[in-house]
């Protein structure tokens, strides 16, 4: 098995290619010109990008996902929801590398198999980065407008956040 795990990208990287030439494909123009194609995509998608980690800096350096996060604590213990779990549940749709962050710090501090811990693993494996994905894609294709999909793509989240917890509440009971 380790064979393959270490041979599989470059004897794939070699594959595509040497049945590109079977075809008789122009395999290296074809190349460039995907290559330009991403470049070309990377530019239009950029200003997005940078105005969604804009965002989720000021968001996180202004205090306002700790406020946040102090507002909701006593809703939260009184469902029984961790609240060591709240700075996750409120940067996993903007941004994954905080998400990932945030569960990490829980599962240090709390114990992987600790009810925070597994909650956070669950909450981090069901959801998804909606604004990230909303301004990468619909930016690549120029959709202006995407305030009803951000509406659904939260409440989807929210949705799937409290899926987790009684998911994890029911298979991991404290």
């Amino acid at each position: 098995m380790d064979f393959f795990s270490a041979w599989a990208v470059p004897l794939l990287l070699l594959l595509i290619p040497v049945l590109g030439l079977c075809k008789r494909l122009p395999v290296y123009e074809l190349f460039v010109s995907g290559a330009a194609d991403g470049a070309r995509l990377c530019v239009s998608i950029f200003p997005n990008i940078l105005a969604m980690l804009v965002v989720i800096g000021v968001f996180r350096e202004s205090g306002a996902l700790a406020a946040i996060s102090q507002w909701l604590a006593p809703l939260c213990s009184s469902l029984g929801v961790p609240t060591e779990v709240l700075p996750l549940a409120l940067l996993r749709p903007l941004s994954g590398s905080g998400a990932l962050a945030a569960t990490a710090d829980i599962i240090q501090n709390s114990g992987p198999d600790s009810f925070p811990g597994l909650l956070a693993s669950v909450m981090q494996g069901s959801t998804d980065t909606t604004c990230y994905v909303l301004a990468v894609y619909f930016g690549s294709v120029g959709i202006k407008k995407y305030g009803h999909a951000l509406t659904v793509g939260l409440a989807a989240d929210a949705v799937s956040f409290i899926c987790a917890f009684l998911v994890c509440r029911i298979l991991f009971p404290v």
